[in-house]
């Protein structure tokens, strides 16, 4: 990789803490941060505008993929008090629309469709190759890059990963299902990205594994950011 910027790899599960050590890491370190979920996320939330429910089936394969291979991403980084990133799509701001369980579920179901995974590969190839970044994801360093400079793999037990999903819903405001729902929706998703054909999730052979249960985000980061520092170090 002597002629393409440098590429950290963030691979896990949902709940293990990969957005917002990602999100922490690229303001340390000045990466460019691509958060690969949301991408998918924003085709869920397209399909749910033109009408599909979560119970689609193969005949709307070729349909969903088109929205896919039409649909205009844009990360944005807005400049306020909290700075953030921001998921544009077709010009409109998703970020908050996305993060539902209901889109996970979708999210999920449409990152199992080839024609959609193959539409958005090389956008996330050419967003994380415009400048150093860090990517996060669920086949980041298994299919999109192989050959990142360093790779994680974070995980966490399903009930901390179920009780910080919760958090975030209740913050959000509005109503939110109960822990036991959460934990059997993210059980399901596990098995759905675990199990896939195409790029299903899973730790790439030279990633480093973190758990992330029983640590704080600021030991998650200080211990990521050290690894990635020292790396970048010897790469010059």
């Amino acid at each position: 990789m002597s002629d393409q910027p440098f590429v950290v790899a963030v691979d896990g599960p949902a709940g293990t803490g990969k957005s917002s050590a990602t999100k922490r890491i690229a303001d340390l370190l000045g990466l460019i941060h691509v958060d690969t979920g949301a991408l998918y996320r924003g085709v869920a939330f397209q399909c749910f505008e033109v009408g599909f429910t979560l119970d689609f089936d193969e005949s709307d394969h070729d349909a969903i993929t088109k929205i896919a291979q039409k649909a205009q991403f844009e990360f944005k980084r807005i400049k306020s008090k909290n700075p953030s990133n921001r998921l544009f799509l077709n010009g409109k701001d998703v970020t908050s629309m996305i993060r539902t369980p209901d889109m996970s579920m979708m999210a999920s179901r449409v990152s199992a469709i080839p024609g959609v995974r193959a539409a958005l590969k090389g956008l996330q190839r050419n967003l994380g190759m415009s400048a150093p970044s860090i990517l996060e994801g669920r086949d980041i360093g298994t299919v999109i890059f192989p050959d990142a400079n360093i790779k994680f793999f974070l995980t966490a037990s399903i009930d901390e990963r179920a009780k910080r999903r919760l958090s975030e819903l209740e913050a959000q405001g509005g109503d939110s299902p109960s822990f036991e729902e959460l934990r059997e929706q993210i059980l399901k998703r596990d098995e759905g990205d675990s199990t896939r054909a195409i790029a299903p999730l899973k730790k790439a052979s030279d990633a480093i594994e973190i758990d992330t249960t029983a640590s704080t985000l600021d030991q998650v980061v200080i211990e990521m950011a050290k690894l990635i520092r020292a790396k970048m170090n010897k790469a010059g």
